[in-house]
């Protein structure tokens, strides 16, 4: 999840903590989000967090 900049760049967003565990609860294994919010997620129990700054950062996680 993140705000997506016209330059592709990924932004942040209201309360990431509550969304990833959201996306835990909803059966999610793995969250690519903004990069600035991975320090303020932490670490979640059973879901694999990933930083990204642009679009083409989280397309490469996906593909590969």
């Amino acid at each position: 999840f993140g705000e997506v900049g016209l330059s592709g760049e990924i932004r942040a967003v209201t309360m990431p903590e509550q969304r990833v565990a959201e996306a835990g609860k909803l059966g999610f294994k793995t969250c690519i989000i903004p990069e600035v919010s991975v320090k303020s997620v932490g670490k979640v129990s059973g879901i694999e967090v990933i930083g990204v700054k642009s679009v083409n950062q989280a397309i490469s996680y996906l593909v590969s």
